[in-house]
Formats: structure tokens, C-alpha cells, sequence
């Protein structure tokens, strides 16, 4: 399957949102390519994704953070346009 994930982690005063998006950061990187600030994609099975929503979970608060995950079934089928800076990371789009 091919998921675009998203996140926003608010970092506040405290170090836990620093902490908590290093974390977020790190789990997303391991899993998909790195495209944007705070967005991935990329083909992963289901069975790892699960395993990756686990281990969000763990850093995702309910209160403050929000995580967002696009899947569909292949990429063929995604159309995408970009605008401005086209990045090598961006490069395995369609």
C-alpha cells in the first residue's frame, strides 16, 4: 500500500513536544521517504504500518498533536503537481 503521512506536534514551553517530534521524526524516517517539513510517503504493508502506528502512538498526544495518514492501494493511481522548489527526495512522485 502507498500512504502520505502528515503530523503536526506542537513543541510548546516544555520539552516534551521537542522531544516527542524528534521521536516522531525518527519512527517516520525509519518507514517512508521524507519529502516535506513534516510529511512522508511511501510503499509500506500493511503489517508495518501497524507496527508504526504503534510506535506513534507513543508520542502522538491526544490533546495537543495530531497525525494524519492517506493511504491507497498503489501510487499509480495518485496524481500529484508540485510548485516551486522540485527536491531529489520528491523524485520517486509521479
Amino acid at each position: 500500500m502507498y500512504i502520505i503521512l502528515v503530523y503536526d506536534i506542537q513543541i510548546g514551553s516544555d520539552r516534551s513536544g521537542t522531544k516527542n517530534w524528534r521521536n516522531i521524526f525518527k519512527i517516520c524516517k525509519r518507514y517512508l521517504h521524507h519529502i516535506q517539513n513534516s510529511v512522508f510517503e511511501g510503499e509500506i504493508t500493511k503489517a508495518k504500518l501497524e507496527i508504526m502506528k504503534h510506535e506513534l502512538s507513543e508520542y502522538v498526544r491526544d490533546n495537543q498533536d495530531s497525525l494524519i495518514i492517506f493511504s491507497q492501494s498503489s501510487n499509480k493511481w495518485l496524481k500529484k503537481d508540485l510548485i516551486g522548489i522540485v527536491d531529489d527526495k520528491t523524485s520517486n512522485m509521479i
